[in-house]
Parts: C-alpha cells; sequence; structure tokens
C-alpha cells in the first residue's frame, strides 16, 4: 500500500484439479478478504507466496506447486491426474469506471505423475 508503486490490481490463484474418474474439483490458496482479522494474521504468507508465484521469475516454483496441491487433494482410490494453476485479476480503478471486470489466465498446466502423489 505504501510501496513506490502499490498494486495496480487485484488478483488471486486457485487450482483446477482433474481426477481420474473425470470429475473436478477447484481448490483456493487462503485469500485474505475471506478471513478473520486472527487468520490474516496467520495465514499472510500465502498471500505473499501467490503474489510471487505470479512473477515470470518465479516459474520454476509452479512444478512443485502443482505437484503440493495434487499431494494436498490425493484420494488414493480416485488420484489426481491433472493439476491447472489459474491466475484471476481485476485491474484497480476508481468506483466512478464502474464494476470489477476479472479476467482469468491458465498460469500453468501439469499432468501428475504416480511417483508425485507420494
Amino acid at each position: 500500500m505504501f510501496a513506490p508503486t502499490p498494486k495496480s490490481a487485484n488478483s488471486y490463484i486457485d487450482a483446477a484439479i482433474l481426477y481420474r474418474d473425470g470429475h473436478t474439483k477447484t481448490w483456493q490458496f487462503p485469500r485474505m478478504e475471506q478471513l478473520s482479522l486472527a487468520e490474516r494474521y496467520r495465514k499472510e504468507r500465502y498471500r505473499k507466496f501467490t503474489e510471487n508465484l505470479q512473477k515470470d521469475a518465479n516459474a520454476p516454483l509452479l512444478p512443485d506447486t502443482a505437484r503440493h496441491i495434487a499431494r494436498l487433494n490425493n484420494d488414493g482410490a480416485n488420484p489426481p491426474e491433472f493439476v491447472i494453476l489459474v491466475r484471476h485479476w481485476s485491474d484497480i480503478v476508481p468506483a466512478s469506471h464502474g464494476a470489477e471486470l476479472w479476467r482469468t489466465q491458465i498460469l500453468y498446466s501439469y499432468s501428475v505423475q504416480p511417483k508425485d502423489l507420494k
């Protein structure tokens, strides 16, 4: 907020998980605007992590992030086969310019291997 160049967009990342049987699930990192003040304090690191994950310089973190999400959502009988990291963002504009327009971009797609779930 007080940086030389404040953020110009609201953004968050979630993951679409496709399971072997074809069903999908959306998994989200904690979002500060959806947490209580105490939870925000404890989970601030997730905001910072997802903020940094979106930077091109940190692209090497994307495969490990996708594998971690696959492990968190592993159902032994029906394992995840794909994890797609999705970035959502909206430019911050004055209220007089109308409603926020949210955009979506696939940040990374990962094909889960059996060894990733161990």
